[in-house]
């Protein structure tokens, strides 16, 4: 064999080894419930589907073309898991918004403890008008600055986070129910509040979890497994979840709260070193909104760079005055939703 030869085969041999432990890799991803250091490899599955997939394209005219064939196959089919999380690449007619009910308004952020451009956050809620905010990273700045919108936002709760920097808020231009009052859940990483929407009083949460294994995200969801059960019968609950919708911990979240995840409205967070257009197409999907009982979800659409790491969601939803009370589950009218909201 030439050196040229033995150099290929030898870069061949690198990419089978590589794109074997990728593969591995992957298949770790879907035992997440076994053990939260399987979980963490779910949330890079789009990302390591596709370097799989170029890996065994590479292979394909060569010796290890079987080995290529059959890891292309899986990476498909781990991807083709993700694919409600992918960004709508075209617009889509929306359903129509029902008369008879009222549209309300939810603007889930995680405003980065630090954010050097608060004022793109104050616009935005300005500009989107939510009925309510879910909020989260809210250091000890983010008191002032959301000070300056409490004329418009007078219901609201800010809980903090033993740290001082990564709490949680709730904000609503709508009442609390009366006879109830908001509550701060274990170390601040959850918000409670019962507000009146119009004569229909609806549990509302902002949740906040903690990174992945080996970080402590998954005793952190056993720590709010009593604040989750106690939702009511008809609830909404946003929050940067730090979990893409096809992992362990997300969907044991919903299992512990009884509630329905809105399929995602696409990736929205990134490392903030790296450009916007990025985190829109090749992000995380790790900021999540679940419902039941009365709520219909009817949009949801990611919003501009607010200089977080992560892009708002706005959602907006309905309710049902007459939801029975053993129905768990929010009906998606939308389940593809533009990037751009319906006013």
């Amino acid at each position: 064999m030439t050196t040229g030869g033995a150099r290929l085969s030898m870069m061949a041999q690198l990419i089978v080894l590589a794109m074997m432990a990728l593969s591995a890799a992957l298949l770790a991803g879907f035992f997440g419930a076994l053990h939260p250091a399987f979980d963490s490899f779910s949330h890079f599955r789009m990302h390591l589907s596709v370097l799989t997939a170029v890996l065994a394209l590479a292979l394909l005219a060569g010796p290890y073309r079987l080995q290529a064939v059959a890891a292309l196959v899986f990476a498909i089919a781990c991807f083709a898991t993700t694919t409600s999380a992918l960004p709508r690449l075209s617009t889509q007619q929306a359903v129509a918004k029902p008369a008879d009910r009222i549209v309300y308004r939810l603007l889930q952020m995680n405003l980065r403890f630090n954010n050097p451009t608060p004022k793109k956050v104050l616009s935005l809620i300005g500009r989107t008008n939510p009925d309510v905010i879910t909020l989260d990273e809210v250091s000890g700045m983010w008191a002032k600055e959301l000070g300056y919108i409490a004329g418009a936002y007078p219901y609201r709760i800010l809980c903090d986070y033993p740290n001082g920097i990564f709490g949680v808020a709730l904000l609503s231009r709508r009442p609390f129910a009366a006879g109830t009052a908001p509550r701060c859940e274990p170390r601040g990483a959850m918000a409670t509040a019962t507000i009146d929407f119009g004569g229909i009083p609806v549990n509302v949460a902002a949740i906040h979890l903690s990174w992945p294994w080996p970080k402590e995200q998954y005793w952190q969801i056993g720590e709010l497994a009593e604040p989750l059960a106690r939702l009511g019968e008809t609830a909404i609950m946003a929050g940067d979840c730090n979990a893409v919708p096809w992992s362990a911990a997300v969907r044991r979240v919903a299992r512990l709260s009884g509630m329905a995840l809105m399929p995602s409205a696409g990736p929205t967070w990134i490392h903030r070193t790296l450009p916007d257009v990025l985190r829109r197409y090749a992000g995380l999907p790790i900021d999540q909104v679940f419902s039941k009982g009365g709520v219909t979800i009817l949009s949801s659409a990611r919003m501009e760079d607010t200089g977080s790491d992560h892009l708002p969601v706005l959602v907006e939803f309905t309710l049902r005055s007459d939801a029975p009370e053993d129905e768990h589950k929010s009906a998606l009218a939308a389940n593809g939703a533009p990037d751009k909201p319906r006013s």
